[in-house]
């Protein structure tokens, strides 16, 4: 087994622009991150497993966990072992008749499996390397405040943003020109 960091699931957030979801995934010894694309059917089967939501019938990755029950296999962990072309590969360790097998797996799947299998999650080392994300230190040293602000950070928008933002100023303007004020107030 190459070099391997252990991750737990951060989050699972929602791409605004298209169907797919974001599985967050947060390394346990430092503060540095994963993000994986997912399709929205397995970013729910995490979150029902994440949220332990009882469904009336057995999920896919319910089912799947049932079946290494029966064959009396165990999940031992699941593992993201490459990145090639921004692609995942994912892989199942599990333990059957005390032979290691591994399965071939999408990360997503073997995430939903993991989740309800209570098993570690371990990422490549070199995965982490090249497609971690630390956050920045300090963002808001970074960033002027007023002292009179309540230490709310200033924006600056460049002049390009100024133009975009004239729309959402207009949209204020008639916010505040209330047609049930008495007095009457100047159009722009």
């Amino acid at each position: 087994m190459p070099d391997m960091v252990e991750v737990v699931i951060d989050s699972v957030r929602v791409s605004l622009m298209s169907p797919q979801r974001v599985v967050v995934l947060r390394q346990t010894d430092v503060e540095r991150y994963l993000a994986i694309w997912v399709g929205p059917y397995e970013a729910e089967s995490i979150t029902v497993a994440l949220q332990e939501v009882e469904m009336s019938r057995p999920l896919t990755h319910d089912l799947l966990k049932n079946l290494f029950n029966t064959f009396n296999a165990k999940v031992v962990r699941i593992e993201i072992v490459a990145l090639k072309d921004d692609i995942f590969f994912g892989n199942i360790v599990a333990n059957a008749d005390e032979k290691i097998i591994d399965i071939d797996a999408r990360p997503s799947d073997a995430i939903a499996l993991a989740v309800r299998t209570h098993v570690p999650m371990l990422v490549s080392q070199d995965i982490m390397d090249a497609a971690g994300i630390v956050p920045e230190r300090d963002l808001q040293a970074e960033v002027p405040v007023t002292p009179t602000d309540d230490t709310k950070p200033q924006v600056h928008p460049s002049t390009d943003d100024e133009e975009s933002l004239d729309v959402f100023e207009d949209f204020l303007k008639k916010l505040k020109d209330d047609p049930g004020d008495e007095e009457e107030k100047p159009k722009s």
